[in-house]
């Protein structure tokens, strides 16, 4: 039996994938750039650099298929998923995840929070 590589260090201490997607308007299951995803996202990405978080890499991406829920995020190399509707929201995230390695319960998602299943 052969073995596998070892897996490379993580690039990042730290990667955050905020959603900014974009769908059209009036659409059933809304979308986080209607809920200020992108102003979120441009305050956690300036925010970062005021704390001298080194090692972190905050952004963009597309639909992460939880746009009820939105604006969302997901913080790698955990896989912790977040809603976070205010700067002050951003602050915990980046002050206590990202920096102290803890978790923020009241903003953190669960598998079972969304999407709602699909319409037969």
């Amino acid at each position: 039996m052969t073995s596998l590589p070892a897996d490379p260090a993580p690039f990042y201490a730290a990667h955050v994938f905020v959603c900014t997607n974009e769908r059209p308007p009036g659409h059933p299951r809304g979308c986080c750039k209607d809920k200020d995803a992108e102003k979120l996202r441009n305050y956690m990405k300036v925010r970062a650099k005021e704390l001298g978080l080194g090692g972190v890499r905050i952004n963009t991406a597309g639909c992460l298929d939880r746009c009820e829920l939105g604006p969302t995020m997901v913080i790698y190399p955990e896989g912790i998923w977040y809603r976070a509707e205010t700067f002050a929201d951003i602050d915990e995230i980046l002050e206590t995840h990202v920096k102290g390695g803890g978790r923020v319960a009241r903003l953190m998602l669960q598998p079972e929070d969304g999407p709602p299943p699909a319409k037969a």
